[in-house]
């Protein structure tokens, strides 16, 4: 049988990573796949740049247009990441008859309806497992194990950098630009931290995790975003006080809004209890939390960035998408049917944990406590710690719009009683 064709775009740390198993793993990649793999090209930006495997000058090219156009090609590896040249080589890929495996996670976010658009006029596979979560199986679950069932929630840690921050600031009381140091010296935040410490990354990831998980297109400027920049060590040990954590989450969620389901997809920092799985994901790992109606609850965990694990889920889809070119058959492709509406963060029911500090005299609980119902917010649990000038009150809410509980927020900042607001933090599980 012919070998497949397959070519590389890029050769950075996933890229090198790809283009060293598809050799050291050619005899049981032909087997699974049922055909030898051919290395037929390798697009990079500069010909003498170091690399991290060596690649044969002859498969080396600047012309990534021309490689994807050749016509021979059975499937395109794309791992450059960003919005352009990838979107223009992955439509010229799909156009000239390749299939395409993809790890860029920040354009189908932001445009994947244009990608699978593509793939299906072309009647070519479009696979993206390594996108979201490194080597951790989610995009197939989700896609195909989970296609008879009805998910109703997919909550996340999908970026490393942030976890690992989070983690030493909980583990060491660590601030958070002496954790972001740490961090940047070991390799796991970048010289310009932004993209993680903002939720840009994780942003994207949510978007594409609730398109997903609720057939619905859902984009990166569709999900609410905060990142962990604001985080401080009070914080973080304020929750160790109620036996909880802090964990940047991607959280997408299907909610009912005006008599209909609608998906409400976030990243923030959340407050869970320590007793909840996704609390005991340390350093740089990532895991996402999956619930729906049938299965239950389902727990994905594993390493989710780095160039070996990312190169990992590549691989798992070239086999894949090369079985299905055997086969002249197609893998699952976009499933939008349902066309849910995504609700506005405000709309979005959630919870708070509020850290006052408050006058230390009669009356201050019951003046907090009618600003929380003038608003429509329950609150669940309320307690004084110090007295004083050191007086200060822990509000933890019952469920209420995002947008109502903001108002609370900013009406207790307007109380005379009120000195200052320390904290504001959502919530998701029961804290102690």
């Amino acid at each position: 049988m012919r070998p497949l064709k397959v070519a590389v775009l890029g050769a950075g740390s996933v890229g090198s990573q790809v283009i060293r198993l598809l050799s050291e793993q050619a005899g049981d990649l032909a087997a699974r796949v049922g055909a030898p793999i051919e290395l037929a090209g390798v697009a990079v930006r500069r010909l003498d740049a170091p690399r991290e495997v060596e690649v044969p000058a002859g498969l080396l090219t600047t012309d990534a247009l021309g490689l994807v156009g050749r016509g021979d090609l059975d499937i395109v590896v794309e791992v450059i990441g960003g919005i352009e040249p990838a979107r223009t080589l992955i439509l010229g890929a799909l156009e000239a008859g390749a299939s395409v495996v993809t790890a860029n996670k920040a354009l189908l976010a932001e445009d994947g309806a244009t990608l699978f658009e593509a793939a299906e006029k072309a009647g070519r596979d479009l696979y993206y497992e390594a996108a979201v979560a490194g080597a951790i199986p989610i995009i197939r679950p989700l896609r195909e194990s989970l296609a008879g069932d009805k998910v109703t929630k997919v909550m996340g840690i999908v970026n490393g950098t942030t976890n690992y921050i989070l983690d030493k600031m909980d583990t060491y009381g660590s601030g958070f630009d002496e954790a972001l140091a740490e961090a940047q010296e070991l390799g796991y935040a970048e010289a310009d931290p932004t993209a993680d410490v903002e939720g840009f990354d994780a942003a994207a990831k949510a978007a594409i995790l609730a398109s997903l998980a609720f057939h619905s297109r859902v984009t990166a400027s569709d999900v609410h975003r905060e990142g962990i920049a604001e985080v401080t060590a009070a914080d973080v040990a304020s929750a160790k006080a109620m036996g909880s954590v802090v964990k940047l989450l991607a959280i997408a969620e299907l909610r009912e809004a005006d008599g209909q389901e609608a998906v409400s997809a976030r990243v923030h920092p959340v407050m869970i209890p320590r007793s909840h799985p996704l609390a005991s994901v340390r350093d740089a790992f990532n895991a996402v939390f999956v619930e729906s109606e049938a299965a239950g609850q389902l727990m994905f965990y594993g390493r989710g960035a780095g160039g070996s694990p990312t190169a990992s889920a590549v691989l798992g889809d070239l086999v894949t998408v090369g079985r299905n070119r055997l086969a002249g058959g197609l893998g699952t492709g976009e499933s939008a049917y349902a066309d849910r509406a995504v609700l506005p963060m405000g709309e979005t029911v959630t919870r708070y944990h509020l850290s006052l500090d408050v006058d230390d005299r009669a009356g201050v609980l019951a003046s907090v406590a009618a600003v929380f119902s003038e608003h429509g917010v329950s609150i669940q649990t309320v307690r004084q710690e110090g007295r004083g000038a050191d007086a200060q009150l822990v509000v933890v809410s019952h469920e209420a719009t995002d947008a109502q509980l903001a108002a609370t927020v900013e009406a207790l900042r307007g109380m005379e009683i009120v000195r200052d607001v320390t904290s504001v933090m959502r919530v998701e599980g029961e804290l102690t």
